[in-house]
């Protein structure tokens, strides 16, 4: 490929991103393609300091504050992680992206999703997925699951059932304006009947 691909993966917390990101590398690298999995925040050194700071700090942090953190997470990402990767092109499976603000931080801290989506894509520089993977799961399902793995929530995982319905239906209108863009899953669906339905998707891409 004379350039890579750009696989992103978004979704509510406890929605199965991980799992599937796992399964969908490991299915490409049998089929002999060059991977590069990462994460946001997270990804880089500084990434991991944003992470910390954004998911763990104690206090409040004020919503644009933290719009503007993941922002500058996601400049740092993509110049230094992202991009040359895809120029060298590898498959980048990525936990989260854009859409995690606009629906985070948009919907979820209800400022201006247009104004948070354009932020990012300025520190991106208008760089695109050529797939996002949507897995969609019912709020009250997702706890049950964060309930059964955590013993301690991150900032954003311990908001309100309210906060992460707005943050659902962000994600489902983004998707819907986007067919072309998105591959929406209904997570409830068990693991490997999901892979299926990704790597279906992903195939005519490679």
């Amino acid at each position: 490929m004379s350039r890579g691909l750009f696989l992103t993966l978004e979704g509510g917390d406890g929605s199965g991103k991980t799992t599937q990101a796992e399964l969908l590398q490991e299915w490409l690298l049998r089929e002999g393609r060059s991977v590069v999995r990462t994460r946001e925040p997270g990804g880089t050194d500084v990434g991991l300091e944003v992470r910390e700071l954004v998911l763990h700090h104690r206090g409040d942090i004020a919503p644009r504050a933290e719009a503007l953190l993941y922002a500058a997470d996601r400049a740092h990402h993509v110049a230094t992680l992202v991009r040359p990767a895809l120029a060298r092109g590898e498959v980048v499976i990525q936990d989260r992206y854009i859409d995690s603000s606009v629906a985070y931080q948009g919907a979820g801290r209800v400022l201006d999703p247009g104004e948070v989506r354009r932020v990012s894509e300025w520190a991106t520089e208008g760089l695109q997925p050529d797939l996002t993977v949507l897995l969609d799961l019912d709020e009250q399902a997702a706890r049950a699951r964060l309930d059964a793995a955590r013993t301690r929530y991150d900032r954003l995982e311990a908001e309100a059932s309210e906060f992460h319905a707005r943050v659902r239906a962000a994600y489902l209108e983004i998707a819907a304006a986007e067919p072309e863009r998105f591959l929406v899953v209904d997570a409830a669906l068990p693991a490997a009947e999901i892979a299926e339905q990704i790597r279906d998707r992903v195939r005519p891409l490679l």
